[in-house]
């Protein structure tokens, strides 16, 4: 919780990690040049205060994550976002196992979320069922440019990715988390393209579409795509600190977003560990639209609470404690 004002604020980090890009754990010279983009924006986004060395970088553990989130960083709950990237790590990316322990260890503050592969077809389907099972998924995430064999890519709106998207809606798997941002080398920027949530929304309207890095640098494509689709939603993750580097694009960013969605469907990640997320809570809390930006309305104290925490905590049935959620007072 974070408090400031007279405010308290429920913080859900809806986007975060557990990776190993060690070099023992680097497949071939694109795991190299993977952690090595992530590790640059870490640092031309962070506040110089906020840069972490880089072998630390490379693997910090379960414990610091609970340092980082919980003990500093004002979280009550993270959902964790995993990537496989299988073609670039050999026991991949995102630590499955590590990860799902401290999930288990600590089901008030953490919940993992699992990954699938269309590409996989039949097996991974039959994977899927298993993983569903195992892990009491409620949501996954998608890197729809990841590689797998000569591919290097997929749409949502392919075959095998419906039968997929059918299988998660029979299991109760409702929030499907897409990577649809900027390109991570050596990624290809075109396989991140927003376009293919559009028809796989509105066909599956029993699932929620949280498209994590609100399409950047593709906003205007995704707020027209998610102001006709109610079921799309915003993540955060990469927007967020634009708040310290660039404050004006940041304004634009949650400017557009509240325009054309609603504050109801806007969730904060700090996509953590590629920044923490004591710095983000504390500068969005603190954040205004600068004045002479007219075409955007003022951010109020409700539309923060419900970014910061509210959105994810009623789409996964976090339980917000009394006193932390909005009452018919809270305006501005």
């Amino acid at each position: 919780m974070y408090s400031k004002d007279g405010e308290d604020y429920f913080i859900v980090d809806a986007h975060v990690a557990l990776w190993d890009a060690r070099p023992d754990n680097q497949l071939n010279i694109h795991g190299k040049q993977f952690i090595d983009c992530f590790y640059d924006y870490h640092r031309n986004l962070s506040p110089e205060s906020e840069v972490w060395p880089y072998e630390e970088y490379l693997y910090y553990g379960g414990e610091r994550l609970l340092r980082d989130l919980f003990d500093d960083g004002y979280v009550d709950h993270a959902i964790f976002q995993p990537a496989h990237l299988g073609a670039f790590y050999r026991n991949g990316f995102g630590q499955t196992e590590e990860a799902f322990s401290l999930a288990q260890r600590y089901p008030d503050k953490l919940t993992y979320n699992h990954c699938w592969d269309p590409r996989f077809e039949q097996a991974g389907l039959d994977q899927l069922r298993r993983d569903a099972e195992r892990f009491g998924l409620k949501g996954v995430k998608l890197y729809t440019a990841e590689w797998h064999g000569d591919s290097r890519g997929y749409k949502l709106d392919d075959p095998w990715t419906y039968r997929y998207l059918e299988t998660c809606q029979e299991l109760g798997i409702r929030n499907i988390h897409i990577h649809k941002g900027p390109t991570i080398r050596p990624l290809d920027r075109d396989a991140f393209d927003v376009a293919d949530v559009d028809k796989a929304a509105t066909d599956f309207t029993e699932l929620n579409f949280v498209v994590e890095h609100c399409g950047l640098p593709r906003l205007e494509d995704f707020c027209w795509i998610a102001t006709q689709e109610p079921n799309v939603h915003a993540g955060l993750a990469v927007a967020m600190p634009f708040i310290h580097t660039r404050p004006r694009y940041f304004a634009q960013i949650i400017g557009e977003l509240l325009y054309w969605l609603d504050e109801d469907r806007i969730q904060f990640s700090s996509d953590y560990a590629l920044w923490t997320p004591k710095w983000l809570v504390e500068r969005f809390v603190d954040f205004q639209i600068p004045a002479d930006m007219t075409e955007y309305a003022p951010l109020t104290t409700a539309q923060k609470k419900k970014v910061l925490g509210l959105n994810a905590a009623a789409m996964y049935d976090i339980e917000v404690p009394a006193g932390l959620g909005l009452d018919e007072e809270v305006v501005a």
